[in-house]
C-alpha cells in the first residue's frame, strides 16, 4: 500500500506532490532535516502542519497526550532527542493517529512494529527502529519549539517529506514556498523537454566544457 498524506488543505497536497527536494531548492535551500531521519516506506509522501512534542528519552506518555491536540492533516513532530535505543511509537499509536486523520509522524528517535506501520499505509519518518519498550512516567511538552534533525520546528510550521528527505517551511512562508516550487517544477519540465529535443545540460545551465 502506498503511503500518502491525508489533508483537507489543497496546498499541502500540492507540496507533497511537488516533493521535498523541489520545495527545498525553491524555498531558499534552507531547513533540510538530517537525512538520517528516513521514511519507513520509501513511497511515503507527506506535507502538513506540525504538532510538536518534546519527550524525555525512552518515555512516550506525552505522545498520547499530543494525539489529542492533533487533527486531520497534521503531522506529529516528536523530539525524542535522537534516542534510538527504545521505540516510543508502534502499531497501536499508528492506528490511533489514523483514526484522528493525521498525515504522518516525524520522530527524531525510534519506532517499533515497523512492518505493521508500513502495511497500515501511515507515513512515518524516523531516525531508527528499536524493539525496546518505553516508560510512561516522564512529563513532556506539547506544541513547543523543538529541534528535529538539527532544524528548529515551531508548532504550525509545515513539513514536506518523501524518499529524498524532509524540509521545514515556516508557517508564514507556505504560499511563497508553493509558488516558488511551482515555478521551479515548470522550469525543470521545460529543461526536460529541451533535452528530449537534443539540448545538453551544459547548454541549458550555461556551462562550458573543461
Amino acid at each position: 500500500m502506498t503511503a500518502i498524506t491525508q489533508t483537507t488543505d489543497p496546498r499541502m497536497a500540492r507540496l507533497a506532490a511537488l516533493g521535498a527536494a523541489t520545495v527545498y531548492e525553491a524555498n531558499g535551500q534552507r531547513d533540510a532535516i538530517d537525512p538520517a531521519i528516513k521514511p519507513l516506506d520509501p513511497t511515503s509522501r507527506i506535507a502538513g502542519r506540525a504538532v510538536t512534542v518534546a519527550l524525555e528519552p525512552a518515555d512516550n506518555w506525552f505522545i498520547h497526550v499530543a494525539l489529542l491536540e492533533a487533527g486531520e492533516g497534521d503531522i506529529l513532530v516528536v523530539d525524542a532527542k535522537g534516542y534510538t535505543q527504545a521505540g516510543p511509537w508502534g502499531d497501536v499509536l499508528t492506528l490511533a493517529a489514523q483514526e484522528r486523520g493525521l498525515a504522518g509522524l516525524v520522530i527524531d528517535g525510534a519506532v517499533r512494529d515497523s512492518q505493521e506501520i508500513i502495511a497500515s499505509g501511515f507515513p512515518v519518518f524516523t531516525r531508527g527502529v528499536c524493539i525496546r519498550k518505553t516508560s510512561k512516567v516522564q512529563r513532556g511538552k506539547v506544541n513547543v519549539p523543538v529541534t528535529i534533525g538539527g532544524v528548529a520546528v515551531e508548532p504550525g510550521d509545515i513539513l514536506v517529506g518523501d524518499a529524498d528527505g524532509l524540509v521545514r517551511v515556516a508557517a508564514a512562508d507556505i504560499d511563497t514556498a508553493l509558488t516558488s516550487s511551482e515555478h521551479r517544477e515548470l522550469k525543470e519540465e521545460q529543461m526536460r523537454s529541451r533535452i528530449r529535443e537534443g539540448a545538453t545540460t551544459l547548454d541549458l545551465l550555461g556551462l562550458t566544457r573543461p
